[in-house]
C-alpha cells in the first residue's frame, strides 16, 4: 500500500541550485542506472511501443545526466532497433550529454538549449520518453506534459523507478549517502570537483539523499498515471499503464505509454 503522495521540493529542480552540484548528482544517478542495469525492464516495453508507432527517433525529455539512454541505445540495437536518441533537459548537463553522444555519435545527439517537457518545440518530433523524471511534475504540470505530446500527435513513454511503498523507500533513504561515497571513485570522467563536493563538502551525497527521498514521496502509482492521462482528453489518443518487476534490483518499474490511435 503506497503512502500518501507529497510533492515536496527537490533541490535539483530549483533554478538557484548550483549547476556543479546538480550535474555531479545526475552523474551519480546515471552511474547507478548503468551499473545495475535498471534500464532492462524498459527494453521490452520500448521495443513494443517503437514497433507499434513505427518510431525511429526518441526525444528524451528531462534527461539529467543522460540516464539510461546509452545502455538503452545498445540494448535496442541488439533487438534490431537502430533508433536515434536526442537528449534534452530544462537544465542541460552538457558534459554528460557530450559524453553520452561520444559513445554513439550517429545514434545519440542532444539539444544544448533548455527544453520544457510541457511545451516541446514543434520541430522536435519523435517518440518522447521520460526516465525517472515524471515525478518532478505536479499533477497539473504532469497533465500538461502528456497533453503536449497528445496534441502534437507524438507517442510518449513515462518510466519510473521511484516508489511510494515504504519497503521500497527505506533502503534508499538510509543507504543513499553511503552509496554515493562508495560509487564516486568509479564515476567517469574523473573530476577533482567530484571529490571535493562528495567527501570534503558533502553536498552531492546530501542532495542525492534528499532528492531521492522526495522522489519516492512524489512518485505516481500506475493507477494515478492512468488517471492523469484520462484528463488529457485528446480524441484518438490511447493510453496504457502498469508495472513490471526490476530483475537486477529490488522494486518495480511503473510505466505509462501513450500514442495516437490507429497506428
Amino acid at each position: 500500500m503506497p503512502i500518501p503522495r507529497l510533492h515536496l521540493f527537490e533541490l535539483e529542480d530549483q533554478p538557484w541550485f548550483p549547476k556543479t552540484v546538480r550535474d555531479l548528482s545526475t552523474d551519480y544517478l546515471h552511474f547507478m542506472e548503468s551499473t545495475f542495469e535498471l534500464h532492462r525492464p524498459v527494453v521490452a516495453l520500448l521495443v513494443d511501443a517503437l514497433r507499434a508507432t513505427r518510431s525511429e527517433h526518441v526525444v528524451d525529455l528531462c534527461s539529467g545526466g543522460a540516464g539510461p539512454v546509452t545502455a538503452l541505445q545498445k540494448a535496442l540495437v541488439s533487438e534490431g532497433f537502430a533508433v536515434r536518441f536526442t537528449l534534452t533537459d530544462r537544465f542541460p548537463n552538457l558534459p554528460a550529454f557530450e559524453q553520452a553522444a561520444a559513445t554513439a555519435p550517429d545514434a545519440i545527439g542532444f539539444i544544448s538549449d533548455p527544453v520544457d517537457a510541457r511545451a516541446v518545440p514543434a520541430g522536435l518530433t519523435g517518440f518522447r520518453t521520460l526516465f525517472n523524471s515524471f515525478h518532478h511534475f505536479r499533477p497539473a504540470d504532469a497533465v500538461a506534459v502528456l497533453r503536449d505530446a497528445a496534441r502534437a500527435r507524438q507517442p510518449i513513454g513515462v518510466f519510473e523507478i521511484p516508489d511510494r511503498r515504504l519497503p521500497a523507500m527505506l533502503p534508499f533513504f538510509f543507504l543513499t549517502p553511503i552509496m554515493v561515497a562508495l560509487a564516486t571513485p568509479f564515476i567517469r570522467p574523473f573530476r577533482l570537483r567530484r571529490l571535493l563536493w562528495t567527501y570534503f563538502v558533502p553536498l552531492v551525497p546530501l542532495t542525492c539523499w534528499w532528492d531521492g527521498a522526495v522522489s519516492a514521496l512524489r512518485a505516481y502509482t500506475a493507477t494515478e498515471l492512468k488517471r492523469l492521462a484520462d484528463e488529457v482528453r485528446v480524441v484518438g489518443y490511447e493510453w496504457r499503464a502498469g508495472q513490471v518487476p526490476i530483475e537486477s534490483a529490488p522494486g518495480r518499474l511503473t510505466y505509462l505509454i501513450g500514442y495516437p490511435g490507429g497506428l
